[in-house]
């Protein structure tokens, strides 16, 4: 069968398919959400309307439309319109839609190609699409919910325009569910089963802006109240369905850095509540306890640094917890550690210190070690110099002495700048006593010469 026979349509009455398909919105004026694409004179929605949109990316989240947009441009499109998975698909079947599409613009027709799942091609059968895109043979449309910038080749992606699409808003889930509820053809509406709006607000909110998870969730507390010869799904009823919510998460994706990312923010804002919901965010989510305690180790070393060296203690503690006990007992331990950080002083000054001290490894020429610094255990080494003008600090006055312990050509440089904040302030001070000490010898050094 060539791959250009119509895409046969679905029926509307086939109750054998889930409640999210049977659902999906068969045109714009049905489509909810995305307003920010398909309002009213949007560029996209013009683009369907006309039937002139170029090959694009939809970026988002599951259970926005990204789909179902590709099947409503199928719909009003005068192309002929190809449909295949990148899970399901290979290089094989990509050059057999390229050459019949290639068949097709010799008289005139267009294709459209819409790969779900675009992300999952590798950089070779990405590749392939190349010429057929530049040329205009094939209008692409893929879907991902990966970074394209990331995920897509760049050649690929300049010739596409990416479209972002948002999870879907409770009021907007709401809006979806009430019209299943309601709809005698296609939805639940035969059934008489009605719902009270804080059930449907749960399920909402339960479906983190997945349309087909809240429809899914919806159709089992429909059969549930069945089940129970009830004709209202309540907060009971509905609480039942969810078991448990579906979080957003892809421990090799954006959204593992994006949670990430959103912790460590926190914690160095000294935001507590938001520091702990985000960590709650990830654990619940499935993600490594032992990552976050590597990510925790690190943000004591970097955001809170010497203004409360008790820090870093703390979450190799919290470390050594979740090895020992595991999740999600050890879970707790996590929680402690983040909330110390969060409330602890912050200085990155070590941090910005080290850094410009690599800084300065990597750009100044690698001096010798100064001959006073040097160990002498030889006669020879002695001869040398080795270790001449050294002045042991434990008989200096105030165990400082005034010798200068960097290279000639980084004399006097300073890399560590403490603050005010905790125990900097504490280390500043010393830091400003020996200098005077320092300044003191010198001068008396002077006086004697």
């Amino acid at each position: 069968m060539s791959l250009f026979n119509p895409v046969p349509e679905p029926s509307a009455a086939s109750l054998s398919a889930p409640l999210a398909e049977r659902m999906r919105p068969r045109s714009l004026d049905e489509f909810v959400g995305q307003q920010h694409l398909l309002g009213s004179g949007k560029p996209l929605r013009v683009q369907i309307e006309r039937d002139n949109a170029a090959s694009m990316i939809f970026w988002g989240p599951p259970g926005v439309g990204k789909t179902t947009l590709a099947k409503i441009i199928a719909e009003t499109t005068r192309a002929t319109f190809i449909q295949f998975s990148a899970v399901l698909s290979g290089i094989k079947e990509i050059k057999q839609v390229m050459a019949e599409a290639e068949k097709a613009a010799q008289y005139g027709l267009r294709t459209i190609l819409f790969i779900d799942e675009i992300h999952r091609f590798n950089k070779a059968q990405q590749d392939a699409f190349l010429p057929y895109v530049e040329h205009g043979t094939i209008r692409l449309i893929g879907a991902t919910t990966e970074n394209p910038s990331f995920e897509i080749i760049s050649a690929l992606l300049s010739r596409c325009r990416v479209y972002t699409l948002r999870a879907l808003t409770e009021d907007e889930i709401v809006t979806l569910l009430d019209r299943a509820l309601n709809d005698k053809e296609r939805g639940l509406g035969s059934m008489g089963i009605a719902a009270e709006d804080a059930a449907l607000r749960l399920i909402a909110s339960y479906s983190s802006g997945d349309a087909r998870n809240a429809l899914n969730a919806l159709e089992i507390s429909a059969k549930l109240a069945d089940a129970h010869a009830a004709k209202n799904i309540t907060t009971e009823i509905a609480t039942e369905a969810l078991q448990q919510r579906t979080l957003l998460y892809d421990k090799q994706g954006e959204e593992h850095y994006n949670l990430i990312s959103a912790l460590h923010k926190s914690v160095r804002n000294s935001d507590v509540d938001a520091s702990l919901y985000w960590l709650g965010r990830m654990l619940q989510a499935g993600e490594d306890p032992m990552y976050v305690a590597r990510r925790v180790v690190r943000m004591a070393v970097e955001d809170i640094g010497l203004a409360a060296p008790e820090a870093l203690n703390l979450t190799l503690s919290a470390r050594d917890a979740i090895h020992f006990l595991g999740s999600p007992e050890g879970d707790l331990a996590l929680a402690q550690a983040v909330a110390y950080l969060a409330l602890a002083p912050k200085s990155n000054a070590l941090y910005t210190g080290y850094n410009e001290v690599l800084a300065d490894i990597e750009h100044t020429r690698a001096e010798p070690v100064p001959l006073h610094l040097r160990n002498a255990p030889t006669g020879l080494m002695k001869a040398l110099d080795y270790g001449k003008g050294y002045q042991y600090a434990h008989d200096e006055e105030g165990r400082v002495a005034d010798m200068e312990c960097l290279p000639e050509s980084l004399k006097d440089r300073r890399y560590y700048h403490p603050t005010a904040e905790g125990r900097e302030k504490l280390l500043a001070q010393r830091m400003e006593e020996i200098r005077r000490i320092k300044d003191v010898k010198r001068g008396e050094a002077k006086r004697g010469k």
